[in-house]
């Protein structure tokens, strides 16, 4: 079978997964551009409430398929932040289910993600030193706000790759699982996203991600939803709470 992105939709969640076992999930040119085509198609979805990227398999993703560069590096790095940036911009919560090797390209699109759940004997690396590669500067800033300077220079400058465990502790990660136990923590997770308010998610995603001009907006949102009177009501009445406010679909 081709390499391809394969995706389904359960019980409001998105899984996307990279396909590509004979190279240990890289990414090739079709599966790049092929990715922001799916995640618009995702996006526009009023069932999707959460995306879920992952590697089939017991790798996540081995990065970019060199042979991709032997043409035009600058297209093919060009390919990858255009993929990175649409699962940044993604509108609703997103995480990553990591096993095995997460390197490269592999770790661009991780990072891209909101969250990173990786299981034990899970390794990361951000390898363009060993190719003479300049690494995006969007790509080099999004890992730095998530590990420091410290440790973006010293996986950026060496391409070495480090353990979960170091991971975690650097905030690269932000669980890692027992051998086994990924995929059970990853749906028991997914459950409480779908389960929450899909505009304290959206808000809270666009200030996290340093947006600074939508104040405003999001005020008048919360005050038109009635979110928030739902949310108190169903507190005091110790039941679930039945939030109306959706993320817009375009067009």
């Amino acid at each position: 079978m081709e390499p391809q992105l394969e995706h389904r939709v359960t019980d409001s969640v998105a899984t996307v997964v990279i396909r590509h076992p004979e190279k240990r999930n890289a990414m090739t040119a079709s599966m790049w551009r092929s990715l922001p085509v799916l995640l618009e198609e995702l996006a526009g979805d009023p069932a999707v409430r959460a995306l879920v990227l992952t590697g089939e398999g017991g790798t996540f993703c081995a990065g970019a398929d060199i042979s991709t560069l032997r043409g035009s590096p600058e297209e093919a790095q060009g390919l990858a932040v255009r993929a990175e940036e649409a699962l940044a911009a993604f509108p609703k919560p997103t995480l990553a289910a990591i096993r095995g090797h997460c390197v490269g390209g592999g770790s661009q699109l991780a990072a891209a993600c909101d969250l990173r759940f990786a299981e034990e004997g899970a390794l990361f690396g951000v390898t363009p030193a060993k190719l003479g590669i300049v690494y995006p500067a969007s790509s080099t800033r999004r890992l730095v706000s998530l590990v420091g300077p410290a440790t973006a220079k010293y996986l950026l400058f060496s391409g070495e790759l480090i353990a979960a465990e170091r991971a975690l502790r650097t905030g690269l990660v932000d669980e890692v699982l027992p051998e086994g136990e990924l995929g059970k923590r990853v749906a028991e997770f997914t459950r409480v996203l779908v389960s929450r308010s899909q505009l304290t998610q959206a808000a809270a995603k666009e200030f996290a991600d340093g947006r600074t001009d939508r104040d405003e907006h999001w005020a008048g949102q919360a005050r038109a939803s009635g979110d928030t009177a739902e949310g108190v009501a169903a507190f005091l009445e110790r039941r679930q709470p039945r939030f109306a406010w959706s993320v817009p679909t375009s067009g």
